[in-house]
Protein backbone atom coordinates (compact mmCIF):
# COMPACT_ATOMS: atom_id res chain seq x y z
CA UNK A 1 0.00 0.00 0.00
CA UNK A 2 1.11 3.52 -0.51
CA UNK A 3 0.94 6.09 1.96
CA UNK A 4 0.44 10.01 1.72
CA UNK A 5 4.25 10.57 1.52
CA UNK A 6 4.73 7.81 -0.97
CA UNK A 7 2.43 9.41 -2.87
CA UNK A 8 4.06 12.74 -2.79
CA UNK A 9 7.17 11.24 -3.23
CA UNK A 10 5.99 9.64 -6.64
CA UNK A 11 4.39 13.06 -7.56
CA UNK A 12 7.58 15.10 -7.21
CA UNK A 13 10.35 12.21 -8.83
CA UNK A 14 7.72 11.02 -11.44
CA UNK A 15 4.49 13.89 -11.96
CA UNK A 16 2.49 11.00 -11.08
CA UNK A 17 -0.96 12.04 -9.44
CA UNK A 18 -2.38 8.87 -9.74
CA UNK A 19 -1.32 4.99 -11.30
CA UNK A 20 0.24 5.68 -14.46
CA UNK A 21 -1.18 4.47 -17.64
CA UNK A 22 0.96 2.19 -19.90
CA UNK A 23 3.89 0.40 -18.42
CA UNK A 24 4.98 0.67 -15.15
CA UNK A 25 7.27 -0.30 -12.03
CA UNK A 26 7.11 1.07 -8.40
CA UNK A 27 9.71 0.02 -5.91
CA UNK A 28 9.26 1.05 -2.54
CA UNK A 29 11.92 0.10 0.03
CA UNK A 30 13.95 -2.91 -1.80
CA UNK A 31 10.24 -4.46 -3.26
CA UNK A 32 8.12 -4.29 -6.25
CA UNK A 33 4.89 -2.86 -4.70
CA UNK A 34 2.74 -2.43 -8.36
CA UNK A 35 3.39 -3.49 -11.94
CA UNK A 36 1.77 -3.27 -15.28
CA UNK A 37 2.56 -4.73 -18.63
CA UNK A 38 1.55 -4.05 -22.24
CA UNK A 39 1.48 -5.65 -25.31
CA UNK A 40 4.34 -3.78 -26.49
CA UNK A 41 6.17 -3.23 -23.32
CA UNK A 42 7.25 -6.25 -20.95
CA UNK A 43 9.00 -5.90 -17.53
CA UNK A 44 10.42 -8.77 -16.25
CA UNK A 45 12.18 -9.13 -12.73
CA UNK A 46 16.14 -10.18 -12.81
CA UNK A 47 16.38 -13.62 -11.13
CA UNK A 48 20.45 -12.90 -10.65
CA UNK A 49 20.21 -9.53 -8.68
CA UNK A 50 17.76 -6.94 -7.48
CA UNK A 51 16.16 -5.26 -10.16
CA UNK A 52 14.10 -5.49 -13.65
CA UNK A 53 14.69 -5.86 -17.28
CA UNK A 54 12.19 -3.62 -19.37
CA UNK A 55 11.77 -4.91 -23.03
CA UNK A 56 9.95 -2.67 -25.78
CA UNK A 57 9.12 -4.42 -28.79
CA UNK A 58 10.48 -3.02 -32.26
CA UNK A 59 8.06 -0.42 -33.88
CA UNK A 60 6.26 0.23 -30.50
CA UNK A 61 5.32 4.39 -30.53
CA UNK A 62 4.05 6.94 -28.32
CA UNK A 63 4.49 4.42 -25.59
CA UNK A 64 5.47 5.17 -21.82
CA UNK A 65 7.38 3.33 -18.98
CA UNK A 66 7.48 5.01 -15.28
CA UNK A 67 10.09 3.03 -12.85
CA UNK A 68 10.04 5.53 -9.94
CA UNK A 69 11.93 4.50 -6.47
CA UNK A 70 11.22 5.46 -3.33
CA UNK A 71 12.76 4.86 0.08
CA UNK A 72 12.47 5.36 3.95
CA UNK A 73 15.07 6.26 6.79
CA UNK A 74 17.71 3.72 7.40
CA UNK A 75 17.78 1.95 4.45
CA UNK A 76 20.17 1.15 1.62
CA UNK A 77 19.16 -0.36 -2.10
CA UNK A 78 20.51 -1.13 -4.82
CA UNK A 79 19.18 -1.94 -8.06
CA UNK A 80 20.32 -2.81 -11.12
CA UNK A 81 17.85 -2.35 -14.52
CA UNK A 82 17.89 -2.90 -17.85
CA UNK A 83 16.34 -1.92 -20.89
CA UNK A 84 16.38 -2.86 -24.75
CA UNK A 85 14.59 -0.43 -26.60
CA UNK A 86 13.25 -2.27 -30.32
CA UNK A 87 14.41 -0.66 -33.51
CA UNK A 88 12.49 1.81 -35.05
CA UNK A 89 10.71 2.31 -31.59
CA UNK A 90 10.02 5.46 -29.97
CA UNK A 91 9.31 5.60 -25.94
CA UNK A 92 9.31 7.62 -23.10
CA UNK A 93 10.84 7.09 -19.92
CA UNK A 94 10.59 8.49 -16.56
CA UNK A 95 12.55 7.07 -13.63
CA UNK A 96 13.91 8.56 -10.47
CA UNK A 97 14.53 8.20 -6.77
CA UNK A 98 12.58 10.10 -3.69
CA UNK A 99 13.60 9.76 -0.49
CA UNK A 100 11.65 10.57 2.96
CA UNK A 101 14.12 10.44 6.06
CA UNK A 102 12.82 11.90 9.23
CA UNK A 103 15.36 10.25 11.15
CA UNK A 104 19.44 10.30 12.34
CA UNK A 105 20.23 6.91 10.14
CA UNK A 106 21.64 7.24 6.49
CA UNK A 107 18.99 5.95 3.78
CA UNK A 108 20.77 5.40 0.49
CA UNK A 109 19.67 4.24 -3.51
CA UNK A 110 22.46 3.58 -5.66
CA UNK A 111 20.85 2.56 -9.31
CA UNK A 112 22.59 1.17 -12.66
CA UNK A 113 20.64 1.26 -15.51
CA UNK A 114 21.55 0.03 -19.13
CA UNK A 115 19.99 0.87 -22.09
CA UNK A 116 20.36 -0.61 -25.49
CA UNK A 117 18.79 1.64 -28.15
CA UNK A 118 18.61 -0.33 -31.35
CA UNK A 119 18.31 0.78 -34.33
CA UNK A 120 16.59 3.88 -35.22
CA UNK A 121 14.90 4.21 -32.53
CA UNK A 122 14.39 7.05 -30.16
CA UNK A 123 14.19 7.22 -26.04
CA UNK A 124 13.67 9.94 -23.76
CA UNK A 125 14.73 10.08 -20.28
CA UNK A 126 13.65 11.59 -17.68
CA UNK A 127 15.45 10.88 -14.27
CA UNK A 128 14.15 13.28 -10.97
CA UNK A 129 15.84 12.59 -7.75
CA UNK A 130 14.38 14.28 -4.64
CA UNK A 131 14.83 13.98 -0.50
CA UNK A 132 12.74 15.26 2.46
CA UNK A 133 12.69 14.92 6.07
CA UNK A 134 13.77 16.68 9.21
CA UNK A 135 16.34 14.36 10.69
CA UNK A 136 20.14 14.22 10.74
CA UNK A 137 20.76 11.20 8.78
CA UNK A 138 21.69 11.63 5.38
CA UNK A 139 20.11 11.17 2.06
CA UNK A 140 22.44 9.80 -0.43
CA UNK A 141 21.73 8.58 -4.18
CA UNK A 142 24.36 7.25 -6.79
CA UNK A 143 23.00 6.69 -10.05
CA UNK A 144 24.72 5.00 -13.20
CA UNK A 145 23.77 5.21 -16.34
CA UNK A 146 25.10 3.68 -19.87
CA UNK A 147 23.59 3.65 -22.79
CA UNK A 148 24.40 2.07 -26.32
CA UNK A 149 23.06 4.08 -28.85
CA UNK A 150 22.73 1.93 -32.66
CA UNK A 151 22.85 3.32 -35.82
CA UNK A 152 20.19 6.12 -35.94
CA UNK A 153 19.25 5.74 -32.72
CA UNK A 154 18.69 8.81 -30.41
CA UNK A 155 18.44 9.28 -26.75
CA UNK A 156 17.34 12.13 -25.13
CA UNK A 157 18.21 12.37 -21.72
CA UNK A 158 16.91 15.00 -18.86
CA UNK A 159 18.35 14.60 -15.07
CA UNK A 160 16.99 16.70 -12.25
CA UNK A 161 17.78 17.27 -9.44
CA UNK A 162 16.42 19.83 -7.24
CA UNK A 163 16.14 19.55 -3.41
CA UNK A 164 16.82 17.64 -0.66
CA UNK A 165 19.55 15.17 -1.51
CA UNK A 166 22.80 15.12 0.50
CA UNK A 167 25.66 13.36 -1.52
CA UNK A 168 25.21 12.50 -5.05
CA UNK A 169 27.68 11.11 -7.53
CA UNK A 170 26.83 10.41 -10.53
CA UNK A 171 28.45 8.87 -13.37
CA UNK A 172 26.88 8.41 -17.50
CA UNK A 173 28.67 6.75 -20.18
CA UNK A 174 27.33 6.80 -23.57
CA UNK A 175 28.57 5.19 -26.99
CA UNK A 176 27.10 6.55 -30.22
CA UNK A 177 27.41 4.70 -33.40
CA UNK A 178 26.34 5.78 -36.85
CA UNK A 179 24.39 8.86 -37.33
CA UNK A 180 23.51 8.41 -33.48
CA UNK A 181 22.56 11.25 -31.44
CA UNK A 182 22.78 12.35 -28.08
CA UNK A 183 20.86 14.96 -26.36
CA UNK A 184 22.18 15.66 -22.56
CA UNK A 185 20.15 18.07 -20.23
CA UNK A 186 21.76 18.25 -16.56
CA UNK A 187 20.00 20.66 -13.91
CA UNK A 188 21.28 20.52 -10.43
CA UNK A 189 20.75 22.61 -7.20
CA UNK A 190 22.59 21.98 -3.53
CA UNK A 191 22.78 23.87 -0.63
CA UNK A 192 23.53 23.95 2.90
CA UNK A 193 26.73 21.13 3.21
CA UNK A 194 25.66 19.02 0.31
CA UNK A 195 27.90 17.60 -2.14
CA UNK A 196 27.62 16.46 -5.57
CA UNK A 197 29.71 15.06 -8.20
CA UNK A 198 28.43 14.25 -12.04
CA UNK A 199 30.94 12.47 -14.38
CA UNK A 200 29.68 12.29 -18.05
CA UNK A 201 31.42 10.23 -20.94
CA UNK A 202 30.36 10.37 -24.33
CA UNK A 203 32.11 8.39 -26.83
CA UNK A 204 31.18 9.20 -30.69
CA UNK A 205 32.32 6.10 -32.52
CA UNK A 206 30.21 6.20 -35.54
CA UNK A 207 30.57 8.36 -38.11
CA UNK A 208 28.31 11.43 -38.38
CA UNK A 209 27.19 10.41 -34.80
CA UNK A 210 26.26 13.96 -32.84
CA UNK A 211 26.10 14.72 -29.03
CA UNK A 212 24.95 17.53 -27.00
CA UNK A 213 25.64 18.17 -23.57
CA UNK A 214 24.19 20.84 -21.03
CA UNK A 215 24.41 21.26 -17.58
CA UNK A 216 23.30 24.24 -15.32
CA UNK A 217 23.68 23.98 -11.63
CA UNK A 218 23.24 26.43 -8.73
CA UNK A 219 25.50 25.87 -5.69
CA UNK A 220 24.43 27.59 -2.32
CA UNK A 221 25.54 28.12 1.33
CA UNK A 222 28.46 25.65 2.39
CA UNK A 223 27.63 23.07 -0.38
CA UNK A 224 30.14 21.67 -3.14
CA UNK A 225 29.57 20.56 -6.93
CA UNK A 226 31.99 19.00 -9.32
CA UNK A 227 31.62 18.17 -12.97
CA UNK A 228 34.21 16.17 -15.12
CA UNK A 229 32.47 16.10 -18.77
CA UNK A 230 34.54 13.80 -21.05
CA UNK A 231 33.67 13.65 -24.68
CA UNK A 232 35.71 11.41 -27.35
CA UNK A 233 35.61 12.02 -31.23
CA UNK A 234 36.66 8.66 -32.77
CA UNK A 235 34.91 9.05 -36.62
CA UNK A 236 33.55 12.12 -38.22
CA UNK A 237 31.14 13.49 -35.71
CA UNK A 238 30.27 16.83 -33.78
CA UNK A 239 29.70 17.26 -30.46
CA UNK A 240 29.16 20.32 -27.93
CA UNK A 241 29.59 20.87 -24.03
CA UNK A 242 28.27 23.21 -22.23
CA UNK A 243 28.75 23.88 -18.48
CA UNK A 244 27.35 26.74 -16.44
CA UNK A 245 26.90 27.45 -13.02
CA UNK A 246 25.56 30.08 -10.49
CA UNK A 247 27.40 30.18 -7.24
CA UNK A 248 26.41 31.63 -4.25
CA UNK A 249 27.69 32.71 -0.33
CA UNK A 250 30.66 30.45 0.87
CA UNK A 251 29.97 27.40 -2.11
CA UNK A 252 32.55 25.66 -4.54
CA UNK A 253 32.13 24.80 -8.31
CA UNK A 254 34.78 22.70 -10.17
CA UNK A 255 33.69 21.95 -13.46
CA UNK A 256 36.34 20.07 -15.82
CA UNK A 257 35.16 19.70 -19.37
CA UNK A 258 37.01 17.69 -21.95
CA UNK A 259 37.37 17.39 -25.70
CA UNK A 260 39.21 14.12 -27.41
CA UNK A 261 39.43 14.07 -31.04
CA UNK A 262 40.90 10.69 -32.43
CA UNK A 263 39.54 11.71 -36.32
CA UNK A 264 40.63 14.89 -38.08
CA UNK A 265 36.90 15.20 -38.88
CA UNK A 266 35.54 15.12 -35.45
CA UNK A 267 34.39 18.59 -34.26
CA UNK A 268 34.15 19.05 -30.83
CA UNK A 269 33.42 22.43 -28.47
CA UNK A 270 33.29 22.91 -25.07
CA UNK A 271 32.32 25.80 -22.82
CA UNK A 272 32.11 26.63 -19.06
CA UNK A 273 31.28 29.50 -17.02
CA UNK A 274 30.97 29.49 -13.23
CA UNK A 275 29.39 33.59 -11.83
CA UNK A 276 27.61 34.81 -9.60
CA UNK A 277 23.59 36.45 -9.89
CA UNK A 278 24.22 39.12 -12.17
CA UNK A 279 23.26 42.69 -9.92
CA UNK A 280 21.37 44.07 -12.76
CA UNK A 281 18.99 41.54 -13.07
CA UNK A 282 17.92 41.67 -9.49
CA UNK A 283 17.71 45.63 -9.71
CA UNK A 284 15.15 44.85 -12.63
CA UNK A 285 13.27 42.47 -11.10
CA UNK A 286 12.82 44.59 -7.92
CA UNK A 287 11.93 47.61 -9.51
CA UNK A 288 8.84 45.41 -11.16
CA UNK A 289 7.93 45.00 -7.30
CA UNK A 290 9.99 42.02 -6.30
CA UNK A 291 11.44 41.70 -3.08
CA UNK A 292 14.97 40.94 -3.20
CA UNK A 293 14.58 37.22 -2.38
CA UNK A 294 11.52 36.86 -4.61
CA UNK A 295 14.15 38.47 -7.55
CA UNK A 296 16.49 35.85 -6.34
CA UNK A 297 14.11 32.83 -6.76
CA UNK A 298 12.82 33.99 -10.15
CA UNK A 299 16.20 34.18 -11.67
CA UNK A 300 17.52 30.66 -10.21
CA UNK A 301 14.10 29.15 -11.08
CA UNK A 302 14.73 30.40 -14.74
CA UNK A 303 18.13 29.44 -14.69
CA UNK A 304 17.27 25.78 -14.08
CA UNK A 305 14.18 25.35 -16.08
Amino acid sequence: MLSAIDKRLLEEVADLHEIPHGAFNIRKNGQGVSRNTTANIDIVTKKDKPGIDIIVKPGTKGESVHIPVILSEGLEDMVYNTFEIGAGADVFIVAGCGIHNPSGEKAQHDGIHEFFVRKDARMKYVEKHYGEGDGSGERVLNPKTIIEVEAGGVAELEMIQIKGVDRTKRDTEVRLHKNARLIVTERLLTYLDQTAESNITVEMVGEDSTAQVISRSVAQNDSQQLFHLNMRGYAKCRGHIQCDSIIMHQAQVSSIPEITAYHADAELIHEAAIGRIASEQLIKLMSLGLTEQEAEDTILQGFLK
